[in-house]
């Protein structure tokens, strides 16, 4: 449930919104509707990670991977799929920590009610 809101709501809203926007939408989703603290890490991780390799990928290969093959150059890499690579890593890493830091802030709001 968590992978596909992330999924679907940050394809959409990075559409008019900046990249970071995944960092709130991870933090709110993870926050509310997160069932453990592992599935709020891997979850939001794998969302992002897919959804921005699919995104390079549909705007990068019509072209050749002109773009992405001269910034490889720059940075010194040998490989176009590697600035894929490396983007996709950094972006699910932020939606991680972020989903992670918005599952532990809702464990330590909520305060359970004990009956004694």
């Amino acid at each position: 449930m968590v992978f596909l809101v992330i999924l679907i709501a940050s394809f959409l809203l990075q559409m008019i919104l900046p990249w970071w926007i995944i960092v709130i939408l991870s933090f709110a989703t993870c926050g509310l509707i997160g069932k453990t603290a592992k599935l709020s890490l891997w979850q939001p991780f794998f969302a992002i990670a897919l959804l921005w390799t699919g995104v390079a990928l549909y705007q990068s290969l019509p072209n050749h991977n002109l773009l992405v093959s001269r910034v490889a150059e720059m940075f010194g890499l040998h490989a176009w799929w590697l600035v894929l690579l490396v983007s996709a890593l950094l972006g699910g890493f932020v939606a991680a920590v972020s989903g992670y830091c918005g599952y532990q802030f809702r464990k330590a709001v909520l305060v359970k009610k004990t009956t004694a």
